[in-house]
């Protein structure tokens, strides 16, 4: 009898998955990722709630109870049907026909035990299952006050008849609390996995605010709220912050020549190879197409122009046809200046580009100092 709360959880679950396969914001590989996952527990759990049944056949036959225990064999046979669509991939029918078990289930187990029983608490499941479901807003609705309407029946009808099947007063007290029980560690359940899953979205929210999904660096706007940050820290406490700017050479004709695709994965090797050459605490920003922001902090302009000049030489060495299969040269320009007491973020990372174009016009492939600022 008690089959059917496993099977909220496959409910719960199962609405999850509409929800998602429905909303574009979801990517498709992570979709069908979570998608894979899930159909796969509901295989098994359709397994185990069949196994409970069968065992409840047992049970309810001890008990007194021979209608209820035949009903579990129903189940058992609903769960089957269940499996076979999961196999099939017709997942909606598996879904309905869960749900049908448990609206029936759940019942005949108050009808037959009576309401003391507990059965009626899973009914109260549907609710949080129908308001994450991909449904219409108006249609959450009339379901929600359909199982009202159905779960005031039910109480209602069990004011005028008896139990079709009592058992003795200490296994209704038992089975009572163990449903209770269960119902009580189902919602607990359901809230931390609620509050995980809204963690997580932030999280993913929060990376797609702040990180660049070509190169997994900094984008521009997180990159610029960065060097606030570090300029004020300059002003608050005098330690020094240094900026490079790079822009990759002849980035241009590479697309042309190899396609973008051949540029995409450039890109991304850049977003590996230019936090290799730097320090932890060192940030790095995808600034434009081709061109990325580095920020030093506690760094001076001669420690800044040696590690521009060991990621230029890191460029010069490293091996582009092992991440993109094609024999590509590619070097990079970068421009370095360090904040000084009247920069602000424009005017710092201003001399650095001015440093950057000096360096492309002087046959690229260099490392140039940003000009002095007059104090």
């Amino acid at each position: 009898m008690a089959a059917f709360q496993t099977a909220q959880v496959v409910l719960l679950y199962g609405n999850l998955q509409y929800m998602d396969n429905d909303n574009n914001t979801v990517s498709p590989s992570s979709r069908r990722e979570r998608g894979l996952k899930f159909w796969q527990v509901a295989r098994r759990v359709c397994q185990l709630a069949a196994a409970v049944d069968i065992s409840f056949f047992f049970l309810f036959h001890f008990l007194g109870s021979p209608i209820l225990a035949w009903i579990n064999v129903g189940s058992v046979a609903l769960y089957a049907a269940a499996y076979v669509a999961l196999e099939r991939r017709q997942n909606r029918l598996a879904i309905a026909l869960i749900w049908l078990e448990v609206i029936i289930h759940s019942a005949l187990g108050t009808i037959m035990l009576g309401w003391g029983s507990g059965f009626h608490y899973y009914l109260l499941m549907f609710i949080p299952a129908l308001c994450i479901s991909s449904v219409r807003r108006g249609t959450i609705y009339s379901l929600i006050v359909g199982l009202w309407g159905y779960y005031i029946g039910l109480d209602i009808l069990m004011w005028f008849i008896e139990p079709f099947q009592p058992i003795s007063s200490g296994a209704l007290f038992g089975v009572h609390l163990f449903n209770l029980s269960v119902v009580f560690a189902m919602f607990a359940y359901l809230s931390f996995f609620y509050m995980n899953m809204v963690v997580s979205a932030q999280r993913k929210l929060r990376k797609l605010a702040t990180v660049d999904s070509l190169t997994g660096l900094f984008n521009r706007s997180h990159g610029s709220d960065l060097a606030e940050n570090e300029i004020a820290r300059f002003r608050r406490a005098k330690h020094p912050v240094a900026f490079m700017l790079l822009d990759v050479d002849h980035f241009k004709s590479i697309n042309d020549r190899y396609g973008h695709e051949m540029g995409d994965k450039i890109l991304a090797e850049i977003g590996q190879l230019i936090p290799a050459q730097l320090r932890t605490q060192d940030i790095v920003a995808r600034w434009g197409g081709e061109e990325f922001l580095v920020i030093l902090p506690d760094t001076g302009i001669e420690s800044a122009l040696a590690s521009a000049e060991r990621i230029r030489s890191a460029f010069r060495s490293h091996d582009w046809k092992a991440a993109t299969s094609e024999a590509v040269a590619v070097t990079i320009s970068i421009g370095v200046s360090e904040m000084c007491e009247n920069d602000d973020r424009g005017s710092v990372i201003s001399r650095a580009d001015r440093a950057l174009y000096r360096g492309k016009a002087g046959g690229r492939n260099r490392v140039e100092q940003g000009e002095a600022l007059e104090q």
